[in-house]
């Protein structure tokens, strides 16, 4: 999965952005961005053979209905979609991109709530929030049988070692010195 990379860039800035177009790494990942920002961040992801994952729910300017999923899972057609929203999620298997379902460890309703959308969206991969906690990436990803990757509170070179122990197929992570 993501090519053995075991470390996905987030990005939240342009700037960051262009520090990662210049990165060996495949894939990264594309957190708070504005609307007209993609159609540039396409092409030139596209122009450095990088594979963009896109978080559907922080893309301002633009609703979370189906609408929106249809325009970016047709129009923008980054390598992977991540959202909370089963109709998101829905819309990017159906368009034959990666699905990834955001899963928030905040207490046992929300990691119960978060199974029942996987069981109905069937995702690709589930990203653990926060990925801090190894005992719960090996539980999420033993419970549902689908790959984890965690995000989320990723400081230090021992966190990200210690979620690929704990089963996570890669860390996403904003901070540019684990990049």
């Amino acid at each position: 999965m993501f090519n053995g990379q075991e470390i996905l860039p987030a990005v939240n800035s342009m700037k960051d952005f262009e520090s990662v177009m210049k990165k060996e790494e495949d894939y990264f990942v594309v957190l708070d961005v504005h609307l007209s920002m993609l159609a540039t961040m396409k092409e030139f992801s596209l122009k450095a053979n990088k594979k963009m994952l896109l978080h559907a729910d922080l893309v301002q300017g633009l609703k979370t209905d189906r609408y929106a999923a249809e325009y970016i899972c047709q129009v923008v057609r980054p390598a992977g979609v991540i959202s909370t929203r089963a109709n998101m999620l829905k819309t990017a298997k159906k368009n034959g991109l990666l699905a990834i379902q955001r899963v928030f460890l905040l207490d046992t309703l929300a990691l119960h709530t978060s199974y029942q959308t996987t069981r109905t969206v069937e995702p690709d991969v589930l990203e653990v929030l926060p990925g801090i906690l190894p005992e719960y990436i090996q539980k999420v990803r033993t419970d549902t049988g689908i790959d984890v990757i965690a995000g989320g509170l990723i400081s230090t070179h021992e966190d990200v070692a210690a979620a690929i122990r704990a089963g996570a197929k890669a860390v996403t992570t904003s901070r540019k010195d684990l990049w």
